[in-house]
């Protein structure tokens, strides 16, 4: 599977959030390591794999689209 390697200001502007938000609230909270980025070579830069954010902020876009409350019981009220 071939992967999109991009840094903190690439994905920056791919997604239009400012580098400093993706460094500071997203990084580590929604974007996890081993996940969506990795350091390659055990150094200090981070690159972030873009098909991987892509797909999950599609499928967070979408599930927060339905009304669905999980009941305790394993089943799903629609609101």
């Amino acid at each position: 599977m071939s992967h999109t390697y991009l840094t903190t200001d690439e994905l920056s502007s791919k997604i239009k959030y400012d580098a400093r938000t993706i460094r500071e609230r997203l990084k580590d909270s929604v974007l996890i390591e081993g996940k969506h980025y990795f350091r390659p070579f055990g150094g200090r830069k981070i690159l972030y794999l873009w098909e991987v954010i892509e797909r999950d902020m599609i499928a967070v876009g979408v599930a927060e689209s339905r009304t669905e409350i999980p009941m305790a019981n394993g089943g799903v009220l629609h609101g």
